[in-house]
């Protein structure tokens, strides 16, 4: 597996004039290997958007260093955007375009010869499995299909390194699941891929590694077995049938307890340690209770437990 890192940078500082405290970067670090994707995952104004722009080098740093493929974004700027293709949040599709028309267009835009142009979209239509749609506006097309045709259309000249920022954004479920198989492909591929996102659940889908962001700065990095491990404890979640039983559940949980129970409506949720002997211990004191819980589950913790915890974010 390779080691090489494709994306590099360390104490980069963005302060946008009269922005908030803590807004744009405060000393941003990343490493990103080559073939992987790395989400960075962080609540409104972390820095996520702040930090694709300027390795992309549409926005200039005010301090730091930062490579891309070994090239330095801010004195080799020319030769950072040749290898690298960027999503942005919406759509930059024409619509009143066919699919093969933009992507054609987006070829000619790439200095890329008539023929090679219509070669080059037909390939990627059909690896976007766009085929059947190629002939239609994309007015006519689905939120999902436009956001595959965007992903088509940024690698037209092939790029080392893509960025992604929030690709789902306003999709529905199926048009989300549409995308992530698209990401997935480009990884498949050898496309190294930053992306950027709100949903917790695609970057534990997606992402190899996670960095965090708060204020500007990451907080936490890892793989997300690794970030969810940080919390420490595994959870027992109880749902009860009778409201009334919730008290006396959350006392018979207090000694298996390893941190503070959460209770929202009739779930109770009991972090542990020992897992195995937790359950057996909550069921039997449940069967002496003689209480009948609608569900007992034991579960690691969640991605979005361990972004609340590191960021701060409200919940």
């Amino acid at each position: 597996m390779t080691t090489e890192r494709v994306i590099e940078a360390a104490g980069v500082r963005k302060n946008y004039q009269g922005g908030t405290e803590g807004a744009g970067l405060n000393g941003f670090d990343l490493e990103v290997t080559a073939g992987t994707v790395t989400g960075l995952l962080g609540p409104n104004g972390a820095g996520k958007t702040t930090a694709v722009r300027i390795l992309s080098t549409l926005l200039e740093m005010d301090s730091g260093t930062a490579t891309i493929a070994g090239h330095d974004v801010r004195q080799q700027g020319g030769e950072v955007r040749r290898r690298i293709g960027l999503v942005g949040q919406y759509a930059a599709v024409d619509e009143v375009l066919t699919g093969r028309q933009n992507l054609v267009l987006f070829g000619r835009l790439n200095h890329l010869g008539r023929a090679k142009a219509v070669s080059r979209a037909d390939e990627l239509l059909e690896r976007f499995s766009l085929t059947e749609a190629a002939g239609q506006a994309v007015s006519k097309y689905s939120g999902g299909m436009r956001r595959r045709l965007d992903l088509a259309a940024s690698l037209i000249v092939a790029p080392r390194v893509l960025f992604v920022d929030e690709p789902t954004t306003g999709l529905d479920p199926a048009g989300r699941i549409e995308v992530w198989s698209a990401v997935r492909q480009l990884v498949d591929g050898g496309t190294t891929v930053l992306l950027t996102t709100q949903y917790l659940e695609e970057a534990d889908q997606l992402a190899n590694r996670i960095s965090m962001l708060k204020d500007g700065r990451v907080v936490a990095e890892g793989t997300p077995d690794e970030l969810k491990t940080q919390l420490g404890s595994d959870w027992l979640d109880l749902v009860l049938a009778d409201p009334a039983d919730v008290p006396r559940v959350v006392e018979l949980a207090g000694p298996f307890a390893d941190g503070e129970i959460r209770v929202h409506d009739v779930r109770v949720s009991v972090p542990v340690k020992d897992r195995t002997k937790a359950l057996v211990a909550m069921a039997n004191s449940l069967h002496e209770a003689r209480i009948e819980p609608e569900d007992l589950t034991l579960r690691r913790p969640t991605l979005d437990e361990v972004f609340l915890h590191l960021t701060g974010a409200a919940a």
